[in-house]
C-alpha cells in the first residue's frame, strides 16, 4: 500500500471515528442538540439511542484489527446513517445546510472504505 493511500486512510478514519463517536455518545445520551434535530426531522427519541449505540459499535469495528466482514457491516452503517440524515433533512424542508455536516461524514465514510489496508478488506482468502 502506497504511504500516500495509508495517511489517507488514516487521517480519514480518524476523523471518522471522532465524528461518530462524539455523535453516537451525544445520541445515546440524547444531549447536543440532537433532542431538537430528531424531533424536527419527526422521528421518536428512542431512535438517538439505537444510532448513538451503533455508531460507538461501528467505530469500535472500523478499529479493530482483522473481521473484515463487520467492518464493511460498520461501513455500511454509517453509510446509510449519514445518506438517511442527509436525505432527512432535505425531505423536511431544512435548509440544504443543515445537510452538510451528514454529507460531509457520508463522504469521509466512503474515503475510509475506499483506502482502507489489503489486511481490512474481504478477499476469498480472509473470510
Amino acid at each position: 500500500m502506497p504511504k500516500r493511500n495509508k495517511i489517507i486512510y488514516w487521517a480519514t478514519t480518524g476523523f471518522l471515528a471522532l465524528g461518530m463517536t462524539a455523535g453516537g455518545v451525544q445520541q445515546l445520551l440524547q444531549i447536543g442538540g440532537y433532542v431538537e434535530i430528531i424531533t424536527g426531522l419527526g422521528y421518536p427519541l428512542y431512535f438517538m439511542s439505537i444510532l448513538g449505540a451503533w455508531k460507538i459499535l461501528g467505530v469500535i469495528a472500523v478499529l479493530t484489527p482483522k473481521f473484515p466482514l463487520v467492518k464493511e457491516w460498520a461501513y455500511a452503517g454509517f453509510f446509510f446513517a449519514m445518506s438517511g440524515a442527509a436525505i432527512s433533512h432535505i425531505s423536511a424542508g431544512q435548509p440544504f445546510t443543515e445537510a452538510i455536516p451528514s454529507l460531509v461524514l457520508l463522504i469521509i465514510t466512503v474515503a475510509s472504505w475506499y483506502f482502507r489496508p489489503p489486511d481490512r478488506k474481504i478477499t476469498s482468502t480472509n473470510q
